[in-house]
């Protein structure tokens, strides 16, 4: 079983949608979790503010059954705001904590792209591989296009960065530590490059981290 983790904050229906065209039925919405300790595989979506998506999942409870399942080496997916969630904080309105999954932080591009550029970055952008052994990319090749929403992204060491995208600077578009996945577009709406990155996904076998 895939569980999609509710805690009050993404598009977890379209997610839902995208993994029912490519065949995968055993799909759950969930905020249980005994769901989450039950399933192959978790993906951690999120749209909105990381602070308030923070507090949320530590006031539902699901933060600390989220990390002891990632440590023992489930695959783990987080999607946009849910991938700027696994690092160690966030600088969007405040300084926020997050999992500490992967090292590094979440800054504004406003820090690194050109003055003139519109913010949010929304729209169709080419993946550029740093690391293309990533089993998400194996149905996937260099230059494919996924789709963006946002302000902020991920400064890392380079060592997690598996994708890149170019928006008037080299940006975070993917990323992993071990078991631990993120894609700052969204797959759900990234046409059959999504899909493919999803098919990936369930493709993926347990390992440690």
């Amino acid at each position: 079983m895939i569980a999609i983790v509710d805690y009050g904050v993404g598009n977890l229906f379209s997610l839902k949608s995208s993994f029912a065209a490519i065949g995968a039925e055993d799909v759950k919405v969930t905020s249980d979790v005994g769901d989450l300790r039950a399933a192959e595989r978790i993906i951690l979506p999120g749209v909105g503010a990381f602070g308030d998506a923070a507090k949320k999942l530590r006031s539902s409870g699901l933060a600390a059954p989220l990390l002891e399942e990632a440590r023992r080496g489930k695959p783990f997916l987080g999607v946009c705001l849910g991938m700027q969630l696994l690092f160690e904080r966030s600088f969007e309105y405040g300084e926020h904590e997050g999992l500490g999954l992967i090292p590094g932080e979440i800054r504004p591009i406003s820090e690194v792209i050109p003055a003139g550029l519109k913010i949010p970055h929304i729209g169709w952008n080419a993946l550029h591989f740093t690391n293309s052994t990533c089993p998400l990319f194996v149905h996937i090749k260099e230059g494919d296009c996924v789709y963006f929403v946002h302000s902020y992204s991920a400064f890392c060491p380079g060592e997690f960065v598996t994708a890149t995208t170019e928006y008037g600077a080299d940006l975070t578009a993917a990323v992993q530590r071990g078991n631990v996945y993120g894609c700052q577009f969204h797959p759900a709406k990234s046409g059959s490059v999504g899909l493919n990155i999803l098919r990936a996904f369930c493709e993926l076998e347990e390992k440690s981290c």
